[in-house]
C-alpha cells in the first residue's frame, strides 16, 4: 500500500531563486551534476538524473509552489505515479522547502530515507552557497578604492599645479626690463657759451 512522507530542509537562498533554479533546465542540471530536462509550464513533461526520474507538471505557483507527478525507474507498471509538493517560504538563512511527497510505493522508502537528503537537498545547499560565494567575491573586485580614470586626473591636476611656479619664473624672467625715459638735453646757445669763456678769462689775468 502507498505512504506517504513530509521533509523540510533550509536551503540558503531566496523563495523565488529555488523556483527558478528548480524549472531551468541548465540550473537544475548544475545543482544535481545530472542530465535534467524541466519547464516552467503546467502540463510540461519533466526529467531528471538521466531519466531515473519523469513526470510532468501539475501546478505552478512562481516563488511558492511546485508540484509534480514523479516516478522512478524503480516503479513497476502496476505503481501509479507519486506526487511532490515543494512549498517554498522565506527564513532568515534563505528559504524553508517543505517536500511532500505521497502515493510513494510502500517498498520504496530510500527516498524518505536519505535518498531526497543526498541526491537534492544537500546538492542544492551546495550550489546556491557557492554562487552566493562568488557573487561575494566580484563584489568585492568591483569596489576600487579610487576608479583609474580619477586617479589619472588627479595625476595631471597634480603634474600641472607643480609646472606652474616654474611657467611663472620663466614668464617673468623673459619679460623685458623697461627702457629708461631718455631726458632731451637742450643744446646751449653760442651766446651763453662765449660768456663763459670771456668770465673764465678775466678770472684767470686777475
Amino acid at each position: 500500500m502507498p505512504y506517504n512522507f513530509t521533509l523540510t530542509t533550509l536551503i540558503p537562498a531566496s523563495p523565488q531563486e529555488i523556483y527558478d533554479a528548480w524549472l531551468d533546465s541548465v540550473t537544475h542540471s548544475e545543482m544535481t551534476r545530472a542530465k535534467v530536462l524541466m519547464s516552467d509550464e503546467i502540463g510540461a513533461e519533466v526529467s531528471a538524473y538521466d531519466g531515473y526520474i519523469t513526470g510532468r507538471n501539475l501546478e505552478l505557483v512562481p516563488g511558492e509552489r511546485i508540484v509534480q507527478s514523479w516516478r522512478t525507474t524503480q516503479f513497476a507498471d502496476e505503481h501509479e505515479d507519486s506526487l511532490i509538493a515543494v512549498t517554498l517560504e522565506d527564513a532568515d538563512t534563505g528559504a524553508l522547502l517543505t517536500l511532500v511527497h505521497t502515493n510513494v510505493p510502500d517498498d520504496q522508502t530510500s527516498y524518505e530515507l536519505g535518498g531526497w537528503e543526498e541526491y537534492y537537498f544537500e546538492p542544492m545547499k551546495a550550489y546556491f552557497s557557492e554562487t552566493k560565494g562568488k557573487a561575494t567575491a566580484v563584489a568585492k573586485k568591483a569596489k576600487p578604492g579610487t576608479p583609474k580614470t580619477k586617479r589619472k586626473r588627479a595625476a595631471t591636476k597634480a603634474t600641472k599645479a607643480k609646472r606652474r611656479p616654474a611657467t611663472a619664473a620663466k614668464a617673468a624672467l623673459g619679460k623685458k626690463k623697461p627702457k629708461k625715459a631718455r631726458v632731451a638735453v637742450k643744446p646751449k646757445s653760442k651766446r651763453a657759451t662765449g660768456a663763459k669763456r670771456r668770465s673764465s678769462r678775466g678770472t684767470r689775468r686777475r
